[in-house]
């Protein structure tokens, strides 16, 4: 070597300058932020479009529970799938408007009653309170400070009744969407879902269609099984609302069966109205037997019905059902608490079957998706095709499938350029 030549630093490993726990934190973290800004931006979209989301998975639940239906009316009774799917649908309106109808008839009949009771009692203790502490004073100044907020909010209280003016509007097109994707996907779930899967790339389509199937299920499942332990609590609680309330025992079992529907939360709420209904109407003893009816439906609900009916299809924790209401409930209010436990159930399902745990192995994987982009009854679609040079054959293409590829030029003959 001479002198001419210099000799090279050392090269020194910086990633041995870093601590492997460092190094497995920071790969950790970037990909959480990654996550969460992805979940971030979902929600937000969610929340933008959420005149449309809300009613699609109204749909979906509108759904599930139509399917048997629908499929009697198909299947065994050999009517038309598309008059199938009406039938059902305009049979859900017609259940729904009789209860509506009856529970406004009874509120109806039993509201100046209760009206009546409700005023004297209140009255009662109203002197009570008045003779007791000396409270006409202080109600009367009070009064006189909610008049001088209402004269100098009017501004607020005409913008607040045109925003729910609008409310109203959205919630009516909103119930147009849900009952016309609730027709559709009656109609023709296959295709719809088929058309999704074709989104997908080629090698994702399979997996997805899988665990879709699994997804159903677990939905399914869910659904048909809150919709027993609703009514379970909608007809313990209306029996024991009937020997103390007659007149509103429909109204508070129906209150009671849409709000089994919030897992943990609506039942608490629901029991508590009809409770204090019952105060209102008979006193304090009275309320203290329809609390323990109460308290008897939901403890045979969570510990019997729940259980056993949910088995396996919806295998989530408690800790997990009420974070999953939390959530919901804090991130779209009453519609995520809706939404939450169901959205949980179906994620929990496509998620382990994507990572190797089938919870559904009697499904199999035989039913492969074909990517169709008609009805599934829709008419063959008549095309002209070349059999030979020169002769013409009319025919029909009965299913068009997104896999099919054809290949450009081999109807036509080699040498001809304009072909």
């Amino acid at each position: 070597m001479t002198s001419s030549q210099t000799t090279a630093p050392p090269r020194t490993d910086e990633s041995g300058a870093v601590p492997p726990a460092i190094r497995a934190a920071a790969s950790w973290s970037w990909r959480m932020l990654l996550i969460g800004a992805f979940v971030a931006a979902v929600l937000w979209l969610l929340a933008l479009l959420k005149t449309i989301v809300v009613p699609v998975a109204v749909a979906l639940l509108l759904t599930i529970m139509l399917t048997p239906v629908r499929r009697v009316l198909h299947e065994r009774l050999r009517v038309p799938r598309g008059l199938s799917a009406g039938l059902s649908l305009i049979g859900l309106i017609v259940v729904v408007a009789g209860l509506i109808t009856l529970a406004g008839q009874s509120i109806a009949n039993g509201f100046a009653d209760l009206r009546t009771q409700a005023i004297s009692g209140f009255n009662e203790l109203w002197s009570q309170l008045s003779a007791t502490f000396g409270l006409e004073k202080q109600l009367q100044s009070y009064s006189e400070d909610i008049l001088n907020q209402l004269e100098a909010q009017q501004g607020a209280i005409v913008s607040g009744a045109l925003g729910a003016a609008a409310t109203a509007g959205s919630v009516l097109v909103g119930a147009l969407i849900a009952l016309f994707c609730t027709f559709f996907f009656l109609y023709d779930p296959r295709g719809i879902w088929s058309w999704i899967v074709g989104l997908l790339p080629r090698s994702a389509r399979e997996r997805v269609n899988q665990a879709g199937r699994r997804g159903a299920v677990t939905l399914a499942a869910y659904t048909r099984t809150q919709i027993l332990v609703a009514a379970v609590d909608a007809v313990g609680i209306g029996i024991g609302a009937v020997f103390f309330v007659p007149s509103l025992a429909l109204p508070i079992a129906i209150l009671v069966f849409v709000g089994s529907f919030v897992p943990v939360v609506g039942a608490i709420v629901t029991g508590a109205i009809a409770v204090v209904v019952v105060l209102v109407s008979n006193g304090w003893v009275a309320a203290l037997i329809m609390l323990g009816v109460v308290l008897l439906v939901q403890q045979i609900e969570s510990h019997a019905l729940q259980p056993f009916l949910m088995g396996q299809a919806v295998s989530l924790h408690p800790v997990a059902v009420i974070l999953a209401v939390a959530a919901g409930s804090l991130a779209a209010g009453i519609v995520g608490a809706l939404f939450a436990v169901p959205l949980a159930a179906v994620l929990n399902t496509v998620i382990l079957y994507l990572n190797g745990h089938d919870k559904f192995p009697e499904l199999g994987d035989e039913d492969a998706l074909p990517i169709r982009w008609r009805a599934a009854d829709a008419p063959p679609i008549p095309l002209r095709l070349r059999r030979s040079p020169g002769v013409l054959a009319d025919t029909a293409v009965d299913d068009v499938s997104a896999d099919a590829e054809p290949d450009a030029g081999a109807d036509a003959p080699k040498g001809d350029p304009k072909r």
